[in-house]
């Protein structure tokens, strides 16, 4: 079984399922509401959890219930939360999210205050790494620890990006926003063929797919019904199978079915599918190509 330490965000999201989302100063109707944990980092564990891999989080909380009920959550998916660090006075990260019929949303995110700067000591046993932007001390020293042992090394490149980052990632993986604001360009192909990075480095485009080294791996056409967590899937699923001895092909198109699994269902990481669902959906599609 691979081993993925995951370090970043994990949040409490309270989700609500609209007509449209909101507008200016009003009151709007929910027509569903689901309470979930989320974060870059605590979705992309889930999923590593789900995928078949043994998954660590490396995250940050206050003493609150925010914390008592993700930490929760990490047990019951299987995610070892041991490295977690939890400050005694500070208040955890939490959202509220809005999710349109189209399956866009809009998030509302507050991101914790008096929380730790760095991480403690932790021991890091992994088959590869994966850190997203939101607590840059800790991404810093996963990244780091992992290129010393000499796995894989994947950033979730997120706005804001730091250089050194960047530069320390075996892999990073852009998000449009993310590579726009890092290279200071306005269009994706100008900014991707700018990136002077020394590791792989790729940007996702949505449904349409993800743009990388080789050009563009199209993504699989589903019914959409929620995209909330969607990119955090793709990321651990991503990082699982580098962690596995995948070439970074095989692991975007495993990325790509789980991914897209997870936007068929409502509720953020809830819909995020298992190992024999990806497989049995890639075998379906793959099939008619």
């Amino acid at each position: 079984m691979a081993r993925v330490m995951v370090a970043g965000s994990a949040t409490l999201d309270f989700v609500y399922q609209v007509e449209r989302l909101p507008e200016g100063g009003a009151k709007y109707a929910a027509e569903a509401v689901d309470i979930v944990g989320g974060g870059c980092a605590a979705n992309a564990a889930v999923a590593v959890a789900r995928l078949g891999g043994k998954s660590q989080l490396l995250a940050r909380f206050g003493r609150d219930t925010v914390c008592e009920t993700v930490l929760g959550d990490m047990l019951s998916e299987g995610v070892d939360s041991s490295a977690c660090q939890i400050s005694e006075t500070g208040r955890s990260a939490l959202s509220s999210v809005y999710v349109d019929k189209s399956g866009e949303r809009q998030i509302m995110a507050f991101r914790g205050s008096g929380l730790a700067e760095a991480p403690g000591p932790f021991e890091l046993r992994a088959d590869a790494v994966l850190a997203d932007t939101r607590w840059p001390e800790a991404a810093r020293q996963v990244i780091e620890m992992g290129r010393a042992l000499g796995v894989p090394s994947v950033l979730d490149g997120e706005a804001p990006v730091p250089a050194e980052l960047a530069a320390a990632a075996s892999h990073v993986v852009f998000s449009e926003q993310g590579l726009l604001d890092f290279t200071g360009l306005v269009d994706v192909a100008e900014a991707y063929a700018a990136l002077d990075l020394p590791g792989w480095c790729a940007v996702t485009l949505g449904a349409a797919g993800v743009l990388h080294p080789g050009g563009v791996l199209p993504g699989f056409e589903v019914d959409v019904k929620d995209t909330l967590g969607a990119g955090d899937v793709w990321h651990g699923a991503f990082t699982l199978r580098l962690a596995e001895g995948a070439d970074e092909t095989e692991a975007m198109r495993f990325a790509h079915a789980a991914a897209a699994l997870k936007c068929t269902g409502f509720g953020g990481r809830k819909a995020a599918p298992s190992r024999a669902e990806v497989e049995q959906f890639l075998k379906e599609r793959m099939a008619c190509n």
